[in-house]
């Protein structure tokens, strides 16, 4: 597997590929091929279905943070490539692991600040029951 400097794509073979698995379709447009995977969506078993719209700043935030954590997951594989030592390696591993937790506790905090309070105000308390078995999966 390969990187590009598109940090959408992901190569397997010669053939890319985005992160979440779908095959980049040649000769469609970006828009095009975004349009394709929300078709799809709905059919992923991993996924709920539903949708937020994010604003610029939080985006752009839990953009950031995933850019850096994927550096760092590159700078690994350069290390596993000049066969670095491997406690060095398992460092920036953890440090790889504490980024993610920190990603998830900001989109955790952000979710249950806007998605499960604005269900709750309208009512919807079986956005409660969702919260649990989400953080049941998350501590595990």
């Amino acid at each position: 597997m390969t990187v590009d400097r598109y940090p959408t794509r992901v190569y397997i073979g010669n053939k890319p590929i985005y992160p979440g698995g779908v095959f980049i379709v040649e000769g469609i447009s970006m828009s095009e091929n975004k349009n394709n995977m929300e078709e799809m969506s709905g059919s992923c078993p991993h996924c709920s279905g539903k949708h937020k719209d994010r604003d610029d700043k939080e985006k752009k935030d839990l953009m950031n943070r995933l850019k850096r954590i994927e550096g760092q997951v590159r700078g690994v594989e350069g290390m596993l490539e000049n066969d670095a030592y491997c406690t060095d390696i398992l460092v920036q591993v953890s440090a790889i692991t504490s980024a993610l937790n920190s990603f998830n506790k900001v989109l955790l905090a952000n979710h249950m600040k806007s998605c499960v309070a604005d269900n709750i105000r309208k009512g919807n308390d079986e956005i409660i029951d969702e919260l649990v078995v989400t953080l049941q999966k998350l501590m595990k």
